[in-house]
């Protein structure tokens, strides 16, 4: 950042105050946006929908989902129940436990949760509330990929 920007905007450093010493938060967070996108940032987000019940078209679904992230959203798509049932049997309590004790370990690592689908299932929901409790971005999209106000 030249010198007339970071007298304008204040340093945005670790202190995020501004050139007359007051915190300014939503200067920072404006520059730090700015900053992300001529990286070409793409956020993690983690794809919740539901794998148990007819796991064949779920499993299809969340594909769906993973690619709509990616190729319209600009993101970068991360869906566990498409990853840990190639070594996890979702038929065992002990071993769905355990996936989704590690669901929850990789929702702390994406940016974002992403919501798809009407239908709530009880691991879905671990996630959303997981996710409320980490104050993280929650967004909410029918079936068929519309964004849910």
């Amino acid at each position: 950042m030249n010198e007339k920007k970071r007298c304008k905007y204040g340093t945005g450093g670790v202190d995020k105050k501004n050139n007359e010493g007051y915190p300014d938060p939503t200067a920072y967070e404006a520059l730090s946006n700015i900053k992300k996108a001529e990286k070409g940032f793409k956020p993690i987000v983690y794809i919740c929908s539901p794998y148990a019940g007819d796991v064949e078209s779920n499993t299809e679904k969340a594909k769906r989902y993973s690619r709509f992230a990616v190729f319209e959203r600009n993101a970068i798509a991360f869906a566990p129940h498409l990853l840990l049932p190639l070594y996890l049997s979702d038929d065992d309590p002990e071993e769905r436990e355990l996936a989704l004790f590690m669901d929850l370990v990789f929702l702390g690592k994406c940016q974002e949760l992403w919501v798809f689908g009407e239908n709530i299932t009880n691991g879905m929901r671990r996630e959303i509330n997981k996710a409320k409790r980490r104050y993280m971005t929650i967004r909410y999209f029918t079936e068929d990929m519309e964004e849910i106000e």
